[in-house]
């Protein structure tokens, strides 16, 4: 079995909670993308995570995070900043970030940064989430997805809070639609599709990003599952397991990771079926992340979720 190289942010996350009767913020390691490398490694498969790392002590905790989930980490660089802080807070149904530190620590990987043997001899290459609206990192990022030599997969993990504008937006648009049309695997939330594509139910969104050229589309829809558009089929609707959810924290990137994962060991489905059964594999995934706390440190092992769905 080969390995994924996850090219995007880890930072720390700083959760909004309530202790002896007082607000007060969890410490969390976070990142989408670190999330994600975190859920393959859990999940029998090797990761290594390709980001810029600060030089502060929180970046020597979430290198000695990743090293003991098994994530590799020599394509992570260290940078003269302190590490970027995301406050998170939960008015509503979708939690709200809001980003600290200057210059960001994430998003100062170079091109010269990358280790392009590490990149080509991946068999799955993840690009994506904040780091694509950092000028430097997208460079990065562009010159990874052309090195690329196994199946590339995509996620804008869209955070509102950093896009300043109509104009940010539409030049994010322009970014998911690059990425995507060289992508053999697009994945996102209905939130993220709600904000790309005012106004689009999510299965023409899907078929949107196919058309542009990503072989397959899977959009998260929380509870009720998520929308797949793959193969030549008409998207379908995979439902989600029911589950007692205490934190949906990483469950998205939860999805990616299991579906990451299987890629590793099988490569992609030959048709639709195949991909259902992996979606729903993953949203099984997703409910035993949704049933803790935390992000990455609720991403589970194989046998987790088989003995959690086998009651």
């Amino acid at each position: 079995m080969g390995y994924t190289v996850v090219l995007g942010e880890a930072l720390v996350d700083l959760l909004d909670t309530e202790r002896d009767g007082e607000p007060v913020y969890r410490q969390a390691i976070g990142g989408g993308p670190l999330n994600v490398a975190v859920g393959v490694a859990r999940l029998g498969g090797a990761a290594q995570f390709v980001g810029s790392l600060g030089d502060d002590a929180l970046a020597g905790r979430i290198r000695a995070f990743l090293a003991a989930a098994g994530v590799g980490l020599n394509g992570a660089v260290t940078v003269p900043a302190p590490t970027a802080l995301a406050v998170v807070t939960h008015d509503g149904v979708e939690p709200d970030f809001r980003f600290y530190g200057e210059p960001r620590s994430y998003g100062l990987l170079s091109v010269d940064d990358l280790d392009a043997g590490l990149v080509e001899g991946a068999d799955v290459l993840y690009c994506g989430s904040i780091v694509l609206l950092q000028p430097v990192v997208l460079a990065a990022a562009r010159r990874a997805w052309s090195l690329a030599g196994g199946l590339r997969v995509f996620d804008p993990n869209v955070r509102p809070r950093l896009l300043d504008g109509p104009a940010a937006l539409d030049g994010l648009r322009q970014v998911v639609a690059e990425f995507a049309a060289g992508a053999h695997l697009v994945k996102l939330s209905n939130a993220d599709a709600a904000l790309l594509y005012p106004g689009e139910p999510v299965e023409g969104v899907a078929a949107y990003l196919r058309e542009l050229g990503a072989a397959t589309v899977v959009v998260t829809l929380g509870a009720d599952g998520a929308v797949l558009a793959a193969a030549d089929a008409d998207p379908v609707l995979v439902p989600a397991p029911k589950v007692n959810a205490v934190d949906t924290t990483g469950a998205g990137d939860s999805v990616m990771a299991a579906l990451i994962a299987d890629l590793l060991v099988d490569g992609a489905p030959a048709d639709a079926a195949g991909w259902v059964d992996r979606v729903a594999f993953a949203l099984r995934v997703a409910g035993v992340v949704c049933e803790s706390p935390g992000g990455a440190t609720s991403m589970p092992t194989r046998a987790q979720v088989l003995e959690r769905f086998s009651r």
